[in-house]
């Protein structure tokens, strides 16, 4: 419990700052896409918050509009004229003492596809912030590329009983030169099986020996076995094994959506492996787990702070996009469901739906917090 406690200390003039920073950013755009969307229809915004509960802090725009920011920063939202929550439920009582006037600006009595870009422009705004942020760093720190300091050998592998070792920095496949990790994978597999001379340097003085790639069998993203050609070396992923190339405007936007794509992409396959039973939900990360990685980024640097609000931003989009009830996709699916009756669903059978998909929502945050719990050693 000490150490714990120790522990808690020793995050907190970081930690919680860091963490408070990058949910602040990533929550303050997913609600602006709401907010500027509705705006632009005359939707009557009556608050936009930042954190639930109590006010710390509140002011009211020229428009009537009640911004403010909440005790507990863990979340946001926007609510509307004639709703009954942030959640866009309406409040029957309050649509009844509306005027005509007022009623025409209540999101609930806009068309169909107004309501559903208002929904839909939350998730949007956070795939821009990731996509502005990763553009942002691509064009002032650069792309990096990794290149060849030997990080870890695998034992038993090729490369170990040629006696290559850590911190070697492999130079050289059958005399042609390598300066990029990739460049060294390519020239190794373009060998195929047969036998190979690597040039390397340790501590300045240049070696050659044979080696004779084999299929290694390691582990992907996701826990799979995989099988590759190689010779069982991994590079070292430290500042001086790495360099940066500053991108233009264009490569760097196309890079961000890339990056965007990759990550979305990645945490969709995951998701899904874990119903279909195929990996283990125990890398699920919540907000202690948030916290802890918020103060690893926020000591390598600001930059590393950014890009991660720009892979939580990825994130928090995605997941609002799911069709679950009470979130953003939810709402989705209802307007999907409009759509084809040419009638709302009823009250009773969209407040099931809000039920069990809190329900969901809370299921999932205790089990990601467990594994928080877990992974620091709390349980």
């Amino acid at each position: 419990m000490i150490d714990i406690l120790h522990g808690l200390v020793g995050w907190l003039p970081v930690g919680l700052p860091a963490f408070l920073f990058v949910i602040t950013v990533v929550v303050f755009f997913h609600e602006l896409g709401h907010f500027s969307v509705a705006r632009f229809f005359n939707v009557t915004v009556e608050t936009f918050s930042i954190g639930f509960g109590r006010s710390v802090a509140k002011w009211t725009d020229k428009k009537g509009t009640e911004w403010k920011i909440g005790w507990l920063p863990l979340g946001g939202y926007v609510k509307f004229l004639g709703d009954e929550n942030g959640a866009s439920v309406p409040d029957r009582e309050i649509l009844a003492r509306l005027s005509p006037e007022q009623r025409a600006n209540v999101f609930q009595s806009k068309p169909l596809y107004q309501r559903a870009l208002v929904v839909a422009a939350g998730p949007i705004a956070n795939f821009i912030l990731a996509i502005v942020i990763f553009s942002g760093v691509l064009m002032l720190l650069g792309q990096a590329t990794v290149l060849t300091t030997v990080g870890k050998v695998t034992p038993g592998a090729p490369a170990a009983v040629a006696g290559i070792r850590s911190g070697d920095v492999i130079t050289a496949v059958n005399g042609a030169k390598v300066e990029t990790f990739n460049e060294l994978v390519s020239a190794v597999r373009a060998q195929q099986a047969h036998d190979m001379a690597i040039g390397f340097t340790r501590q300045g003085k240049a070696m050659t020996v044979d080696v004779k790639p084999r299929v290694i069998k390691t582990n992907d993203l996701y826990g799979d076995s995989v099988k590759f050609l190689g010779i069982g070396v991994q590079p070292a992923f430290t500042e001086s094994n790495a360099r940066y190339v500053a991108l233009g405007p264009v490569a760097a936007v196309t890079g961000a959506a890339q990056q965007t794509w990759f990550v979305a992409d990645t945490s969709l396959t995951y998701l899904w492996r874990i119903v279909t039973g195929h990996s283990r939900s125990d890398q699920l990360t919540g907000p202690l787990g948030m916290a802890s990685v918020s103060k690893q980024a926020a000591s390598a640097g600001f930059m590393s702070l950014l890009q991660l609000a720009a892979l939580l931003s990825v994130s928090i989009g995605l997941i609002n996009l799911f069709p679950v009830p009470i979130l953003d996709g939810g709402h989705l699916l209802y307007y999907g469901c409009e759509a084809v009756l040419g009638r709302p669903l009823g009250e009773r059978a969209q407040d099931v739906g809000f039920r069990l998909g809190l329900a969901a929502v809370l299921g999932l945050f205790v089990l990601a917090t467990w594994n928080d719990l877990v992974r620091l050693n709390l349980f």
